[in-house]
């Protein structure tokens, strides 16, 4: 397979990590980053696991498949967590989130 038959999932990796960035930033500026360090945390993993595996794949790499399945559980309680809270950054950064799993669970196989 060529790194373009991975588009959707490499655009679903970017744009997830685009929102964990745009997550964990506004967690950052908020009134309580205390209440938010879980938050701050995942989003800084998935943010990382995102763009590795958009890079993986984007260089179809023989360990594009593991990358992959890591990736889906990372974005899976990156979302599982910004859903606990009503910012609408979170809100955002879930939907990313849950939309990234489900490519990156199809792509593995």
């Amino acid at each position: 397979m060529s790194h373009q038959e991975f588009q959707s999932c490499i655009d679903a990796c970017v744009r997830c990590a685009q929102e964990c960035e745009h997550c964990m930033t506004a967690c950052l500026g908020g009134p309580d980053v205390q209440s938010m360090a879980a938050c701050i945390r995942l989003d800084r993993d998935c943010a990382a696991i995102c763009w590795t595996t958009a890079a993986f794949m984007s260089r179809r790499s023989e360990f594009d498949a593991e990358v992959c399945r890591l990736c889906a559980s990372v974005c899976a309680a990156c979302g599982n967590e910004c859903e606990r809270h009503s910012h609408d950054h979170c809100r955002r950064c879930a939907e990313a989130c849950r939309r990234c799993a489900e490519a990156c669970q199809q792509t593995a196989g």
